[in-house]
């Protein structure tokens, strides 16, 4: 029975999908499934071998018994021998006794793991191994990593996000943990080498790791390793800008070593040396100049190769200038040849082995491209690393027609950039769709040695460095039909299931609409402010932003921090960016013409700019009770070059309009794709009565405001008010409405106005004198609830020429209340607002 089991299991291992592991953890008991925890057992134990087994697998192993801890409450006892109530058996099969004895009795086939590259196996067993009897887990890898990335799957599985430290995700609560019988596995990564790269980390990363740790050191250090690794990544180019990897803290390299994370330096750090070790030592090594002092910059090189020694790293190669910039103004293919061929004479002499043995990579950034399209030939074992444009765009893929390199290809790319034409540091500006696109063109064309993001502070790209390292580890995993699949799954695993289709909904959105421009490179100008355009998408983003905020409001009090920095924060701060802009925009239209309405945009405008400083101070202080303060902290507002204005956000400068109080009117309409419409309160002049004052009432009715002579119990008597209108043809029959207040017949007859165009002769027009009870009550509530009157006004043979006229209004009646005019040029039509507001000027008297 034994045996048929074994080899059922060694069938199903073999058909199941590389893509993901299936799901094998549950709260509720199913069938036979084993019971790690329930009400009725609160406690069990680990097995491992401690002494030979790698030691970041007990890292992991640690942070396992953590996990028990916050999901149920109960923290399982780590032993390196037989113990009562064994429930987990944890092993490497390169280290482990453990997992050699269960390949010996026959409990595992070493052919699942032998030779295999950083591969899992996760099963249920039944009396393992002597003195451990009953049902046990058994997590199985084929090295260190693949071990690693087991005891991360059954975390992540009983409910810890990988990004439980770094968004603060909340960790449900379970009373039982049970295990459902199968093998489990997610198969070998199809990249070998996928990880990020902190990059212009100041002053966000930077000053926020300063303050919390002290520095890049490996007190921070060791919760990124742990994220990368719950994230199945294994690589890592560390901060560079200020920051001296190896140097500022002498653990940071031989910890990443311990835990699993491959460590490397960036395509302008040659050797395992950190650009900042030269800075500080420009007088100890001399000119960053190969030609006039290789031998200072050999003995450079040579420091990085012994201090690396015997650590798993991945040594970047060839040279550029000194910092991130060109070695010269001429691509020298000769010159950087040398010294390729002197660096790996330094690897070999140091390692004492030969150079191919030590992983090395050549990064095409920039201007190097140049050196491969002349054909600069590298050694074959060299991995080549092509890269995007910046903006997530890829410059070079290999030619499927020609012969392939050896050494193989790998691809860096970027959501992040401190560079021309501008920066983008401050928010995730990356749709995933595109990232997809661009990923899957490069992993078809044969790109799968290394794949490294540039993450630039890593918060706030959580949602596309997630995306990339799933990508990386099965690029085929997604296609065009299930790649929405994704960003619910991300949601899912933060948010939990109920909240997960509208979060997802509202994320995917976020990217869609930020993605159309940077947020650095967003101004006043960016959008057509005269066809709608700014007003649509700014409208957008504030949708969005009622959307999130909605959700926010309905999720746990422990679900808000994470909300905020994955969702909500994003979009509230783009929103008021936008809004921001727009509001620019439109005070500098007005103002252009004189309208005093400028001066309400540049209120709204110095709002938004405000607000936007309050909403990154909530980030940097109210988050996660101040835990990611300086996160928030980067320049985005007012960009004066390609990097930023130096001192800080800068306010774009908006214009205000002085008018005299006395002054009133002066606004001249223009005919506007056939109609003209007016707004009440924009006259070009008008004639106060004896006792009463034109009196504008701000917001009144479906848009602008209402028009009307006050107070009502004075005299009307010689008040009028006149609209200055330009037509662009001839017009013979002249048709108007006037919306006007829904104001019922309380006086006798009802209430009228007199109106009148150029020197024509007035019509005398009643507009509401049928709307009341006795006479028409199935007029008077429609008028009632659509709270406007509509008057309709013909001028017929009026024969309007082309050019400037003049319509005067004149009440005889108390409380006529205008709100709009709408003068029909031939295409006037059905509208509730009639927002279609005609171009106009103002002229100031």
């Amino acid at each position: 029975m034994k045996r048929i089991f074994y080899t059922l299991l060694l069938l199903t291992v073999t058909v199941l999908s590389p893509s993901a592991a299936e799901q094998f953890v549950s709260f509720t008991q199913t069938g036979n499934s084993l019971s790690l925890l329930s009400p009725g057992n609160r406690s069990f134990t680990i097995l491992c071998s401690g002494r030979d087994e790698h030691k970041g697998v007990l890292i992991a192993i640690d942070n396992l018994q953590a996990d028990f801890e916050r999901v149920c409450g109960v923290k399982p006892e780590k032993v390196n021998g037989t113990a009562d109530n064994v429930k987990i058996i944890i092993g490497s099969i390169d280290s482990s006794p453990i997992i050699k004895q269960l390949i010996k009795a026959k409990k595992l086939d070493a052919n699942l793991l032998k030779g295999k590259n950083e591969k899992y196996i996760i099963t249920t067993l039944h009396s393992p191994l002597k003195g451990i009897e009953g049902d046990v887990l058994l997590i199985a890898g084929s090295d260190k990593r693949g071990t690693i990335y087991g005891i991360y799957e059954l975390s992540k599985q009983m409910g810890i996000s990988p990004w439980y430290w770094w968004a603060d995700v909340p960790v449900q609560h379970q009373d039982a943990i049970y295990i459902k019988e199968g093998i489990y596995t997610d198969g070998e990564p199809k990249v070998k080498y996928r990880g990020i790269f902190i990059n212009d980390e100041w002053p966000c990363m930077g000053g926020w790791t300063t303050e919390k740790f002290g520095g890049f050191n490996s007190k921070m250090y060791v919760h990124l390793y742990e994220l990368l690794l719950r994230l199945k990544a294994n690589f890592l180019w560390p901060a560079m800008w200020s920051a001296a990897f190896y140097a500022d803290d002498p653990m940071n390299s031989p910890l990443a070593n311990e835990m699993g994370i491959i460590i490397g330096t960036s395509h302008h750090e040659p050797m395992a040396r950190n650009h900042q070790e030269y800075a500080r030592n420009r007088k100890a090594y001399g000119e960053w100049n190969y030609q006039t002092n290789k031998q200072g910059v050999d003995r450079f090189f040579r420091e990085g190769i012994e201090r690396m020694k015997g650590k798993e790293e991945v040594v970047t190669i060839a040279m550029r200038g000194d910092g991130d910039a060109p070695m010269g103004s001429d691509t020298d293919t000769r010159l950087l040849e040398n010294i390729v061929k002197e660096q790996r004479k330094i690897i070999a002499n140091v390692t004492g082995k030969p150079a191919s043995e030590t992983p090395q990579l050549w990064a095409l950034y920039s201007e190097v491209l140049e050196y491969y399209d002349r054909g600069m030939k590298i050694p074959d074992d060299v991995m080549i690393l092509l890269c995007d444009d910046n903006w997530g765009d890829v410059r070079r893929l290999p030619d499927l027609n020609a012969k392939q390199h050896p050494g193989g290809y790998g691809m860096y790319y970027h959501v992040d950039l401190h560079g021309a034409p501008r920066a983008y540091q401050w928010l995730n500006m990356t749709q995933i769709q595109h990232m997809w696109e661009q990923l899957i063109l490069t992993y078809q064309y044969g790109v799968d040695k290394m794949w490294i993001l540039n993450v630039g502070d890593l918060k706030p790209n959580e949602f596309p460095t997630d995306f990339f390292l799933r990508m990386a580890w099965n690029p085929t995993a997604y296609t065009a039909d299930n790649l929405m699949d994704y960003t619910r799954d991300f949601c899912e695993q933060q948010f939990g299931e109920t909240q997960a289709d509208e979060a997802a909904r509202i994320l995917n959105l976020y990217c869609k609409y930020a993605s159309r421009i940077t947020a650095e490179m967003l101004d006043s100008k960016t959008y057509n402010l005269e066809n709608g355009e700014f007003k649509a998408v700014t409208d957008e983003f504030l949708a969005l932003e009622a959307y999130a905020y909605r959700q926010f409001s309905s999720l746990l009090q422990e679900q808000k921090d994470a909300y905020r920095e994955l969702i909500l924060f994003p979009i509230q701060a783009m929103a008021n960016l936008y809004e921001l802009y727009y509001a620019v925009a439109m005070n500098r239209k007005l103002a252009q013409c004189g309208d005093v309405r400028a001066n309400h945009w540049a209120d709204r405008a110095e709002y938004c700019f405000k607000r936007d400083a309050e909403l990154c101070h909530d980030y940097n202080h109210h988050i996660a009770n101040g835990k990611w303060n300086h996160i928030m902290d980067q320049t985005h507002i007012g960009y004066t070059s390609w990097d930023e204005p130096k001192g800080g956000n800068i306010m774009p400068k908006v214009k205000r309009v002085t008018i005299s109080k006395n002054t009133t009117g002066g606004y001249e309409y223009e005919e506007n794709n056939g109609v003209i419409v007016m707004e009440a309160e924009r006259f070009v002049d008008c004639k106060q009565g004896r006792e009463t004052k034109w009196t504008v009432i701000p917001d009144l009715g479906r848009t602008l405001s209402g028009l009307s002579l006050m107070p009502y119990n004075k005299s009307i008597e010689d008040a009028s008010v006149s609209y200055k209108f330009k037509l662009k043809n001839d017009l013979k029959d002249v048709r108007l409405r006037l919306i006007l207040d829904s104001t019922l017949p309380f006086v006798q007859g009802g209430h009228s106005y007199a109106i009148s165009i150029d020197e024509s002769e007035e019509q005398i027009i009643n507009y509401n004198k049928d709307l009341n009870w006795a006479h028409n009550y199935s007029r008077m509530y429609p008028a009632g609830a659509a709270r406007i009157i509509e008057s309709k006004v013909s001028f017929i043979n009026a024969d309007l020429k082309a050019g400037n006229h003049v319509l005067t209004i004149r009440p005889i009646t108390p409380a006529v209340v205008l709100h709009k005019i709408i003068i029909d040029c031939g295409s006037d039509g059905p509208s509730h607002l009639n927002l279609q507001e005609s171009k106009f000027s103002m002229k100031v008297k």
